[in-house]
């Protein structure tokens, strides 16, 4: 076995674990559509006591909870409050006083750049809407009528804070009010609820449907599918990642109580969280309420005063912004099953960034300093090669003398090796090595928000997507072409025609490679050529002597 053998094992065995990983996220078996919540999860009120859609805590938290009644039918024409910040386009209806619309002013839309990006949604693109409520008898809920004044809301110049007020009247007449709390340069919401008798709960959830986000187009291209969905965090569980296909089926495990953590809708690039104050008792709860929607929250119970308050982020999955929000709220960006090698080279990534103002410079100033730390191991790599490509016209030779007796055509050739000291398996353990860090950076490359929109230079303006022009894949290919004439030529006729094509398929393979991944594998090869030729130059010119 040969280093050309070698690499066509690697590449077909990293082509097998990206198209495993995408069948299992893609194949998983449909469960009938239910009515019922999954067991065990959120308890729900029984048939005429209640709303179905309404959670109650499963047993009390601090004090029991009475049912909850159905909310009061909203009226035809609900009331829409337009918020306008610094960060954020919101809507919040009456009916129910949720968020049911937020755009990202800092974040252009996936498909049309001329528009913000779109977070929570009516129905635009998906159901996504952040509720919240009480549980209790007569209390107000997120299938109640809220009083608010609608129309525009804007933070001001010279304004840090935003307050919607809104109201609703309880079952006994006592008036409840809820309060959402904008602040300028800030991802984070406040919400909270006064007016509630002791002894109630109030929940806050987050509902939305199965669909995964867009811009996928290019992961499942490569067999990866980043994760979408639910996630809980405690200090005890740790981050504990939910498919909606566990949560349909009533096989969501995750932890359901405590004093500390958050919970999250988590989607490629973006994220929402309910994060409540740290030692305040829990309850996390996650279900399916309608078809391809589910809904995952957390019940509170209401202070003494009749108050209950929480933070909800919502935005873009910045790494070094949500590890100070909340302890482990970092981990919603998805790194795969490498994530101990890939947080580490986005530290890397971002700390070249901050020094050259421009992610693609970065990749590039990355890929070097990840060259450089491999170069020893790459100089094993090739100088076993270019002592195989001396080799091989004796190793022609002997395969027209002994062609037709494979086993001794073998002896022959391992003679041959060890009477020239050259192992033909010398460039296998630099290889592996490598695989793994490379797999580590494509998942980085992949899944952080910093590169979305990020230009690099001319054509390049979106180093997360592919390269409009195909330029880079292009360069990409020549330069593995070269690599190609550079290494030893198989003795084998039919391998050494499939590695004369192997530049061809991953040209075609790149054509949908985010431009950033292309990069960094394009300059990888530019410098493994100069290492390469170098090495190869050095050897031959001894072996002329």
């Amino acid at each position: 076995m040969d280093n050309r053998r070698l690499m066509l094992l690697l590449v077909f065995s990293f082509s097998l674990i990206m198209l495993w990983d995408a069948w299992q996220r893609q194949s998983m078996p449909k469960a009938p559509v239910v009515a019922a919540a999954g067991e065990n999860k959120a308890a729900v009120a029984p048939a005429g006591q209640g709303d179905a859609s309404v959670p109650i805590p499963s047993a009390p938290i601090g004090s029991a909870a009475p049912l909850p009644v159905a909310g009061t039918a909203a009226l035809p024409g609900g009331v829409t409050a337009k918020i306008r910040t610094d960060l954020y386009l919101a809507e919040i209806s009456s009916r129910g006083g949720d968020i049911v619309s937020l755009e990202l002013v800092r974040h252009a839309d996936t498909e049309d750049k001329s528009k913000h990006f779109r977070l929570f949604d009516s129905g635009t693109k998906h159901i996504y809407q952040a509720q919240s409520g009480l549980i209790g008898e007569g209390l107000p809920n997120h299938k109640s009528e809220w009083k608010l004044v609608g129309g525009e809301h804007t933070l001001k110049e010279g304004q840090d804070s935003l307050e919607l007020r809104l109201e609703a009247v309880a079952g006994d007449g006592s008036k409840v009010v809820k309060t959402y709390v904008f602040q300028r340069g800030s991802y984070q919401i406040g919400v909270r609820h006064e007016g509630a008798r002791p002894g109630a709960h109030a929940y806050y959830q987050i509902t939305r449907d199965g669909k995964p986000a867009e811009g996928q187009d290019n992961s499942m291209m490569m067999g990866v599918v980043t994760f979408t969905g639910p996630a809980v965090y405690t200090e005890a569980e740790k981050f504990q990642k939910v498919e909606f296909a566990d949560i349909q089926k009533g096989k969501a495990k995750f932890a359901q109580k405590g004093d500390n953590g958050w919970l999250a809708m988590v989607q490629h690039y973006f994220v929402s969280a309910w994060l409540p104050a740290a030692g305040t008792p829990r309850e996390y709860y996650m279900r399916k309420v309608g078809e391809d929607l589910y809904s995952a929250g957390v019940i509170l119970p209401v202070a003494a005063e009749g108050r209950s308050s929480i933070a909800l982020y919502a935005g873009p999955q910045e790494q070094d912004k949500l590890e100070k929000i909340a302890p482990g709220l970092e981990l919603v960006v998805d790194y795969g099953w490498l994530t101990v090698i890939a947080a580490p080279l986005f530290w890397v990534l971002a700390a070249i960034y901050k020094l050259v103002g421009n992610w693609g410079w970065a990749i590039i100033g990355l890929t070097m300093l990840l060259k450089l730390a491999f170069f020893p191991l790459s100089a094993a790599s090739y100088k076993s090669m270019a002592k195989m490509r001396v080799l091989t016209p004796k190793l022609l030779k002997l395969k027209e003398t002994y062609g037709d007796d494979k086993q001794r055509l073998n002896q022959e050739m391992m003679a041959l090796y060890k009477k020239e000291k050259v192992n033909p398996l010398g460039g296998c353990l630099p290889v592996l090595v490598q695989i793994p860090v490379f797999i580590a950076l494509y998942w980085v490359l992949l899944g952080t928000v910093e590169m979305r929109n990020a230009p690099w230079l001319g054509w390049i303006t979106d180093l997360s997507v592919k390269d409009p022009y195909y330029v880079l894949p292009l360069i990409m290919g020549a330069t593995m072409f070269i690599q190609t004439k550079l290494n030893p030529t198989p003795p084998d006729p039919i391998q050494a025609k499939v590695m004369l094509y192997m530049p061809v398929v991953f040209t075609f393979m790149f054509l949908w490679f985010p431009a950033g991944l292309v990069l960094y594998w394009t300059v990888n090869n530019i410098l493994s050529i100069a290492q390469q030729w170098q090495i190869t130059r050095v050897i031959e010119a001894g072996e002329g002597k």
